[in-house]
């Protein structure tokens, strides 16, 4: 806990704050376009307003593991799951304040159901953070979030138009399958929260690359 207090501030100041806060912009505006059309807002253009809200907050979420100071922090004593972890934990309570937020603003007529909205939302989520990790464990970029969101949003143009219907997942709440694919979706949530977990730690060629240096000491004293 300790070093979790002692990074909190250091980490705070190099949050994507300017990327994060386009995103809510974008995220918030989405959210508000029924309530500007002419007449009762539709289902289906609140549902995909708020669709493309929870994009917005994902291609933010993107950018969330950009260090400029990358190459300066990989040696500390502090392994990079923590420093990731504490990044998400230091977002996910401002993230969840406005995911309320892009809620309340879509019309209570019109609104779809909130948990099923919720846990598409965490999806994409959940693969921004995923993908910002594998760029990180798979890469020497500093900077991923651009390519990132870019792989996310070309990601989420296509899969409507490539999933087969057995796999549907964009379906309207009043559509039969929306149970079957919230049981997908709750698949992906998984599918992601896995693949973060295993692009977390840092790759072993550079955890190796200390250990030959040591021992390549000794026999250069003697």
């Amino acid at each position: 806990m300790r070093v979790i207090r002692a990074l909190a501030g250091p980490v705070w100041r190099t949050l994507p704050w300017r990327a994060l806060g386009a995103a809510g912009a974008v995220g918030l505006l989405l959210a508000a376009l029924p309530r500007l059309a002419d007449g009762e807002p539709s289902p289906w253009v609140t549902l995909t307003a708020l669709r493309g809200a929870a994009l917005a907050g994902g291609l933010g979420l993107a950018f969330l593991l950009d260090d400029p100071a990358r190459q300066l922090t990989a040696p500390v004593p502090v392994r990079r799951p923590l420093r990731q972890a504490l990044r998400a934990a230091l977002v996910m309570p401002w993230a969840a304040l406005w995911w309320a937020a892009v809620l309340l603003l879509a019309p209570a007529t019109a609104r779809p159901p909130v948990a099923g909205l919720t846990l598409e939302a965490g999806v994409v989520c959940g693969f921004a953070l995923a993908g910002a990790a594998a760029a990180l464990r798979l890469t020497d970029e500093a900077r991923p979030g651009r390519a990132v969101a870019a792989v996310l949003l070309t990601a989420a143009v296509l899969a409507p138009l490539v999933l087969p219907e057995r796999w549907a997942l964009f379906v309207p709440p009043d559509d039969e399958r929306w149970a079957a694919a919230h049981d997908r979706w709750a698949l992906a949530l998984a599918g992601a929260g896995a693949l973060w977990a295993a692009c977390g730690p840092e790759p072993l060629r550079r955890r190796a690359a200390p250990s030959r240096a040591g021992g390549g000491s000794p026999a250069g004293a003697a």
